[in-house]
């Protein structure tokens, strides 16, 4: 029997899930600079202030959405 990897994703992309990762690893993880982010851990949204402090869970789904403004 084959065992996947730990893992989780982000917007459908498969990332190695280590223990004690945290929103913030994800964004360097997938490289993500921009400064307005929207960002949901399974559904519930992570503020930007606690990027460094909120766990990502083992198989977790992270929804990234950048927010662009403009008029």
């Amino acid at each position: 029997m084959i065992m996947d990897k730990p893992s989780f994703i982000v917007n459908g992309h498969k990332l190695p899930w280590q223990e004690g990762l945290v929103v913030r690893d994800a964004l360097t993880m997938m490289t993500y600079t921009f400064k307005m982010l929207v960002i949901k851990v399974n559904g519930k949204l992570v503020k930007k202030g606690d990027y460094d402090s909120t766990p990502i869970p083992l198989n977790a789904e992270v929804e990234v959405i950048h927010l662009i403004s403009g008029g």
